[in-house]
């Protein structure tokens, strides 16, 4: 079912181009000043201003050493919807460069923009999730959204938020999975995520698969995927029409079948032909997450009997482009003729 896109336009009412900021106008000392002032309409066109010059890293630099970000942060718990709105456009914006977000970490920002996950204005979560995406690419940053304990609201708000914020919430995770999965586990994170890998959305299906193969990275993380049944959902993904769902699943179900349990189910789910086809027919990272995925499935008995019929297909990989999938072709084949 299609979803409306968010939109970031403003009210009609409220008309930039009516105050005296255009870019450079303004120092940002004074906008600091503004950002202060108990005018609402002052505090709107002094945000408004602040989007346009936040787009400079040198700006932004300026505007953390000024302290902005203790005015902002307290601008996000306003009543105003519109000032919440350019607020967090504002964060995000600076969000987008290496010294914004070092400079959002440190100001412990994270618990404050918590508060903005059931906003009522589309945007206002959207750009809280932004804040969240770009934040969480730093190991600090995800380090921040775990102690500040959004890991279980995040899982929660995948079943009922927009396609787009959806996106940014599995990106979110995807980082700060990668440190920790106790709490995702425990919030149902793998029951929701299996549910997302038959979302129509192609994008969504394969963030899905993503963070389920960060969760599978972890040994309870396996434990979990192999409960839940998610591998037979993974060995169906191998056939999706897309590239980009095709590598998160072979990815995931390669980090899931390195327990015993993960190969069985793999097999039994009837992983091998649709894996042989990657190996044969999909792109460069998909068929070596297929041939290392094959590799783990050939040390059980009745893995390496059925492809024992099929080393040709692993021979044409050593002649591959990749160098990694010609190494991978190597070790398959090493594995598949091995004799007890």
């Amino acid at each position: 079912m299609a979803q409306p896109r968010i939109s970031a336009y403003l009210p009609p009412d409220i008309d930039p181009t009516k105050a005296p900021l255009a870019f450079g106008r303004r120092a940002l000392p004074k906008l600091n000043e503004e950002l202060q002032s108990p005018e609402l309409l002052t505090q709107q066109r002094a945000l408004m201003a602040l989007c346009d010059l936040v787009h400079d890293p040198e700006k932004v630099y300026q505007a953390v050493a000024l302290g902005f970000l203790d005015n902002l942060k307290t601008l996000l718990a306003h009543q105003d919807s519109t000032v919440r709105q350019k607020t967090t456009e504002v964060l995000s914006l600076m969000a987008g460069h290496s010294i914004g977000r070092q400079g959002l970490i440190q100001s412990g920002i994270v618990s404050a923009l918590a508060g903005l996950l059931d906003d009522p204005v589309d945007i206002c979560r959207k750009n809280t999730h932004q804040i969240f995406y770009m934040m969480a690419k730093l190991p600090e940053g995800a380090g921040g959204v775990l102690r500040a304990g959004l890991i279980p609201p995040l899982v929660l708000k995948l079943k009922t938020e927009l396609d787009e914020v959806q996106e940014l919430i599995l990106e979110t995770l995807s980082n700060c999975l990668r440190v920790e999965v106790s709490e995702a586990l425990a919030a149902g994170a793998v029951t929701v995520l299996k549910e997302k890998l038959s979302h129509p959305s192609t994008a969504i299906r394969s963030k899905a698969a993503w963070v389920l193969l960060e969760i599978s990275s972890h040994a309870e993380g396996k434990i979990a995927v192999c409960k839940e049944e998610v591998i037979p959902v993974l060995v169906s993904l191998l056939r999706d029409t897309h590239p980009e769902v095709q590598v998160s699943a072979t990815g995931a179900l390669m980090f899931a079948n390195v327990t015993p349990q993960g190969r069985s189910s793999a097999m039994r789910a009837g992983a091998i032909p649709p894996l042989l086809e990657l190996v044969a027919e999909g792109t460069s990272k998909a068929r070596l997450n297929a041939i290392k995925t094959l590799t783990l499935l050939a040390e059980l008995p009745e893995g390496r009997e059925t492809l024992l019929g099929h080393r040709d297909t692993f021979q044409l990989c050593l002649n591959d482009p990749s160098e990694a999938v010609q190494r991978a072709a190597e070790i398959a084949i090493t594995v598949i003729e091995w004799k007890p």
